[in-house]
Order: structure tokens, then C-alpha cells, then sequence
């Protein structure tokens, strides 16, 4: 069985966003052209939000994605890595992002 190895990058995040309760946007930052059109980006906003925003899970596998989630009152957190990510390394991203978040008062 031959297994192909990804090469090495320093851009392990793909997306980070922030959503309201609602699903709607208060920041978005993506780090490559997966989803390279506002359009297409508040789509996948809205999927992953319907997808996630009912669940008690952290981690999900969706659209070919590696989501790491967390939720704090009425915002969700979510760092967007590719499917052979480390969720460990997604995790410590969204933590990061959550106490940020605390410490501006959004959170």
C-alpha cells in the first residue's frame, strides 16, 4: 500500500471565524483561496453554523475540512484546517482565539 505524504506547511489554519449566534459573520480570516468569493464564503459560513451550532461536539469533518469548534454564550469559535490537519493543533488555535475573545469582552 503506497501512502502519499503531504509536504510540509506553515499554514496549517486554512480559516478562522466567528460567528453570532445566528450564523452571521463578525470576523472572518481566511489564509488561502479555498473559498476565494464573499459569496462563497457566507455559504460555507451558514453550513458550517447549520451543521454545528446544535451539536456538543469540538471537532467535526466537513467539506473535506478539519472544523475545530467552541461556542462562549452567543459566539462561535471556529479554526478551519485541512482534512490531514492535526485537530490538536486547530484546538489550540480556537482556546487561543475563546480567551482573546474573553479578554476584548465579546466573550
Amino acid at each position: 500500500m503506497f501512502v502519499s505524504l503531504q509536504e510540509p506547511s506553515l499554514y496549517t489554519v486554512k480559516a478562522i471565524l466567528i460567528l453570532d449566534n445566528d450564523g452571521d459573520r463578525l470576523f472572518a480570516k481566511y489564509y488561502d483561496d479555498t473559498y476565494p468569493s464573499v459569496k462563497e464564503q457566507k455559504a460555507f459560513e451558514k453550513n458550517i453554523f447549520n451543521k454545528t451550532h446544535r451539536t456538543d461536539s469540538e471537532i467535526a469533518l466537513l467539506e473535506g475540512l478539519t472544523v475545530v469548534y467552541k461556542s462562549s454564550i452567543d459566539l462561535y469559535f471556529y479554526v478551519i484546517g485541512s482534512s490531514y490537519e492535526n485537530e490538536e493543533k486547530c484546538r489550540k488555535a480556537s482556546t487561543a482565539g475563546e480567551h482573546g475573545g474573553a479578554v476584548l469582552g465579546c466573550g
